[in-house]
């Protein structure tokens, strides 16, 4: 269950990958709504879904999962058994995932190994609030959290 997000919009924004057009790198944020944007950073993988229309570069980072199936190949992917441990950033999502950039890309409407379903819990509430680890546009509210989620 993803419980953490940040969005980084195609205008307005200076963290946003897309805020200097279309690169090599950043070329798969500027697809189809439901593609994956998977990039490097400091020898680890972030996983994004793009959120726009093509040419229109905007996507959310997925920042945090509450791991709901699948637990024993993440902790063997992980190397950890702590459950909030096992996906509690970017880059664990990815290494507990399997993601790496050969990912980059994927359009998860037609994908059969990577999945994201609605969630049922209907009492929770999200906050949102300013993302983090960034220096850019820090203020922007885009970072959303279940904040009563345990």
């Amino acid at each position: 269950m993803i419980i953490e997000t940040e969005a980084y919009l195609a205008a307005g924004d200076e963290a946003s990958h897309s805020r200097c057009g279309i690169t090599k790198r950043n070329q798969s944020m500027f697809g189809d709504a439901a593609m994956l944007y998977v990039y490097s950073i400091h020898a680890k993988y972030c996983l994004n879904v793009v959120t726009e229309r093509r040419n229109v570069g905007s996507a959310v980072l997925i920042r945090a999962l509450w791991p709901t199936y699948g637990i024993e190949l993440m902790q063997r992917l992980r190397g950890q058994t702590d459950p909030r441990r096992l996906t509690a950033g970017p880059a664990m999502i990815c290494q507990a995932l399997g993601v790496t950039t050969a990912d980059d890309g994927i359009d998860l409407m037609t994908c059969d190994t990577i999945r994201f379903a609605r969630n049922p819990r209907r009492d929770l509430v999200v906050h949102a609030g300013p993302r983090i680890g960034i220096s850019r546009s820090r203020d922007l509210p885009l970072r959303f959290v279940y904040s009563n989620f345990p």
